[in-house]
């Protein structure tokens, strides 16, 4: 692997959120960027909310090249931006900015990385049904780009939290012209709405670390015709998984989405093909250390 000298001409991406400390970013693009010999290096930014359009002024006036956007910023830093791509205008949300001369375009790479990882395992979105736990930010991406490629939706959350499911459904709904529901997150809802679904998605926290022995669906439910997709990457390997492989359905863990949308923002700022299995290891090394 090639090591990268940082000089004069070294160029920058980045991370801004705040929080930033926990995430794996950096060690993924910057084994990337070792691996292909690219001048560049990945810094996470811790900004604060009341410094974001200062931060994104500073993207021109650096001339970063790119940034990922964490939360608390991925709805707020669209208004800061000059051109939206479209998926990620329907979204409403950004999580990768590039800068083209200081021109800053914003994308959804969350949205590519979930797709991309249901193709690879063979799985094709149209007019399969779909249950999805959850409504936060991770939920909304993956449900525009699921109702993108012509999924069916029943999206589900919890009680306290009904509301954002209710607008998620109808921002989908409004967008594409369906109809598809929303509906409290309980053993009722879950077991009704599985006696159908072609594909379970968890977009909820359950399960993560160090929850590791929490699941948000009854293993009785699961079988070999679903395939299930866990969003949640630390543990890789989710109790929800475990007990649909033992169930006989089909797996994709929530790294595979992370490293592809890493991959996805990657290739939108260098302009070439992403080491993807690169990023995969370093990524897998970086979770055993924030153990």
């Amino acid at each position: 692997m090639v090591k990268i000298k940082v000089t004069g001409n070294t160029g920058v991406c980045g991370l801004i959120g705040d929080p930033v400390a926990h995430s794996i970013s950096p060690e993924m693009h910057n084994a990337a960027f070792r691996a292909l010999g690219l001048g560049y290096v990945y810094l996470p930014f811790r900004v604060k909310p009341v410094d974001l359009e200062k931060a994104i002024d500073a993207i021109r006036a650096l001339n970063i090249r790119g940034l990922n956007i964490t939360i608390p910023h991925k709805v707020n830093v669209m208004r800061y931006l000059d051109e939206l791509e479209p998926l990620a205008e329907k979204i409403g949300a950004v999580n990768t900015v590039v800068n083209n001369n200081g021109k800053l375009k914003g994308y959804n790479t969350d949205a590519a990385g979930f797709i991309q990882a249901l193709t690879a395992a063979g799985v094709q979105p149209l007019k399969r049904k779909v249950a999805l736990l959850g409504a936060g930010g991770a939920a909304r991406a993956i449900a525009f780009v699921l109702a993108e490629n012509g999924a069916e939706l029943s999206i589900l959350n919890r009680k306290q939290e009904l509301d954002w499911a209710e607008k998620l459904a109808a921002g989908v709904n409004k967008a594409y012209h369906n109809s598809f529901r929303a509906m409290e997150m309980n053993e009722k809802n879950i077991k009704k709405v599985l006696g159908k679904a072609d594909i379970l998605v968890n977009a909820t926290s359950v399960g993560m670390l160090p929850n590791v022995d929490e699941t948000p669906v009854s293993a009785d439910l699961l079988r070999p015709a679903l395939l299930v997709y866990d969003v949640v990457y630390n543990p890789i390997e989710t109790k929800l998984l475990k007990e649909a492989k033992l169930a006989g359905a089909g797996t994709i863990g929530g790294l595979d989405m992370l490293v592809g949308q890493g991959a996805i923002a990657f290739e939108l700022w260098m302009g070439e093909k992403a080491p993807v299995e690169v990023m995969k290891i370093a990524a897998v090394e970086a979770l055993r250390h924030r153990r």
